[in-house]
């Protein structure tokens, strides 16, 4: 998962979109989904990929800032259950 910090609100348009997904796939990288804070200066991204220095590599090649990244090993549901990712 990475946290991004923008100076500037973030408008992302579909080919902003594709230029990045270009990027991840070259990288290795898949960008499953994010949020995007109320004030639009922070988003919250899920990705798979072989490990946090292909997403930096990713990010710093489309020109995005990855301020934190964590990886993540299982998923916990709300009932308890977990399973590995």
């Amino acid at each position: 998962m990475i946290e991004r910090r923008y100076a500037d609100d973030l408008e992302l348009t579909a080919d902003d979109a594709n230029g990045v997904n270009r990027i991840n796939s070259e990288e290795g990288v898949e960008w499953l989904y994010s949020f995007l804070s109320a004030d639009k200066r922070k988003t919250y991204c899920l990705y798979e990929a072989p490990s946090a220095e292909a997403i930096r590599g990713a990010a710093a090649r489309a020109g995005l800032p990855a301020d934190v990244v964590v990886e993540m090993r299982a998923m916990v549901r709300p009932d308890g259950s977990s399973e590995p990712l």
